[in-house]
């Protein structure tokens, strides 16, 4: 068996991943608050998570795999939406409009991280669903002399724990000197935290031992993965935005109310988003949703592979130029899809999936080793379906399959979502400028370089700029480019 091995957080070290019970390895993923669109930086942990969970079905098996991503349903943002549409005259309560936001939201992100191919977890727990659990916990924490009660208020004792601070580094005086925390007169010190607190009227609310009020939101997580992983498990991650405070904190609450069990036992951290090598940011402009980039047509696997190309713990950049040279490659896959594997072809199989791929994944999931694979695969598989060698091919859509690349649809996509005119030419042209790179190598093989260098400077003249590159040409349309002359060179070549 594959042994996989992840960086932990907590320990600073790579390590192998040993399962409590290999018949059911369970992780747990911080999933979104649902007051609005998923941004860009939002989607990174989904696609890290779904990389690694399609790395353990397939070593494990699906069926001994649990994974939970939470959606947290209480929050000041959803409330101050609901209150917006109340003022502006909806007959609904606050309670339904909360609802019908929160519903409306979810909806959102399960088709934006479908769109991404991004697998649905096997739980989605919502956390208005696990209130009497979050209850229950802050009662038995108080008992073990982890938490107080203050003016309807429970918080956590930070000093009671002592190993607080482990995940991030820092010690507790460390932290009070050096952060912005909540500094408020029930307080025994600066650095206890929320775990219920009151609610007004006007504001949704759950009965208590304390009064009427709602959680916070570091115990929802601890409450909802102890419910349906078991108060010790195998993977808890999310972006490296939550290690501190709320990682931390869910580490504190649940070792002190689950004493030996360890809760997680590794840490995983995906690394931030840039964007044009920029932090993303409102304020620079540079701010966007999933969901806007699907509306510009930019296809969910598009963005799907500018992602993988980074590994996990590094920074990721998303810029223009990534996202054209994924979109020709994905092109590339879906020619050679079209003119190398059989319709009727036999279904995929798990042995068919490339071992190195999988050897890279397990490797700290190291997506940037996996698809320079799979680069290497795909010009294998290229000249394998010339040469009708079914087998190289199948692997390589195999291995597609199983990362997630399924539809390399996105001339479809893209047209449908009205794209601009300069993309379309990209798609409307882009097999005739694939057939003529083809043509141009077995020239090239041939030796007959007149023949070669005649196409070069055919795709010159059309105003197609080609690269050639360690992983295959790459291309794209200049400005001032010409579809008819294009047309033209491939009637002139037979491409």
């Amino acid at each position: 068996m594959v042994q996989i091995r992840l960086t932990n957080t907590r320990t600073r070290r790579k390590e192998d991943l040993v399962p409590i019970d290999p018949q059911n390895v369970r992780l747990y993923l911080c999933g979104p608050t649902v007051y609005d669109r998923a941004h860009l930086g939002n989607a990174r942990p989904v696609l890290v998570f779904d990389v690694l969970v399609r790395l353990l079905n397939h070593i494990y098996g699906a069926d001994h795999v649990t994974y939970v991503r939470n959606f947290t349903d209480v929050d000041d943002k959803i409330n101050a939406e609901a209150q917006r549409r109340k003022t502006a005259g909806s007959p609904l309560s606050l309670e339904a409009l909360i609802n019908e936001r929160t519903a409306e939201t979810i909806g959102w992100y399960h088709a934006d991280m479908d769109a991404l191919g991004a697998m649905r977890p096997d739980h989605e727990p919502r956390a208005t669903q696990y209130i009497t659990q979050m209850i229950a916990m802050n009662a038995d924490l108080i008992a073990k002399g982890h938490a107080y009660e203050a003016e309807g208020h429970v918080l956590f004792d930070v000093r009671s724990f002592p190993d607080y601070g482990k995940l991030s580094g820092r010690s507790v005086d460390d932290m009070i000197a050096g952060a912005r925390v909540e500094v408020a007169p029930f307080k025994r010190d600066p650095m206890d935290f929320v775990l219920w607190k009151p609610s007004s009227g006007d504001l949704p609310g759950w009965d208590s031992p304390w009064g009427r009020g709602r959680p916070g939101w570091h115990i929802e997580c601890s409450a909802m993965s102890a419910a349906l992983l078991g108060p010790h498990f195998d993977i808890h991650g999310g972006g490296l935005d939550l290690q501190f405070p709320h990682h931390e904190n869910e580490i504190a609450q649940s070792c002190c109310a689950h004493p030996g069990e360890g809760f997680a036992n590794i840490w995983l951290h995906n690394e931030m988003l840039q964007v044009e090598g920029k932090k993303m940011s409102k304020s620079l402009g540079n701010f966007f949703t999933v969901r806007d980039l699907l509306d510009k047509g930019i296809a969910g696997e598009v963005i799907r592979l500018v992602f993988l190309e980074t590994h996990y713990r590094k920074p990721m950049d998303w810029s223009e130029e990534r996202r054209q040279s994924a979109e020709r490659r994905l092109s590339k896959w879906a020619n050679i899809r079209r003119n190398a594997l059989p319709k009727d072809h036999r279904p995929f199989d798990k042995a068919d999936i490339d071992d190195q791929v999988i050897e890279a994944l397990a490797n700290d999931l190291n997506t940037h080793a996996a698809l320079t694979r799979l680069y290497e695969m795909e010009r294998a598989a290229k000249d394998a379906g010339r040469d009708q060698d079914i087998e190289p091919v199948m692997r390589f859509f195999a291995t597609l399959d199983f990362l997630g690349f399924t539809k390399l649809d996105i001339h479809q996509q893209q047209r449908s979502n009205s794209v601009s005119e300069a993309v379309s030419d990209v798609l409307d042209n882009g097999s005739l400028v694939e057939s003529l790179l083809t043509a141009r190598a077995e020239a090239r093989k041939a030796r007959d370089f007149a023949r070669a260098d005649a196409i070069r400077d055919g795709f010159a003249a059309a105003g197609v700029d080609v690269k050639d590159t360690a992983a295959g040409p790459e291309w794209s349309l200049a400005t001032g480019f010409d579809a008819g002359r294009l047309a033209e060179l491939a009637r002139n070549f037979g491409a």
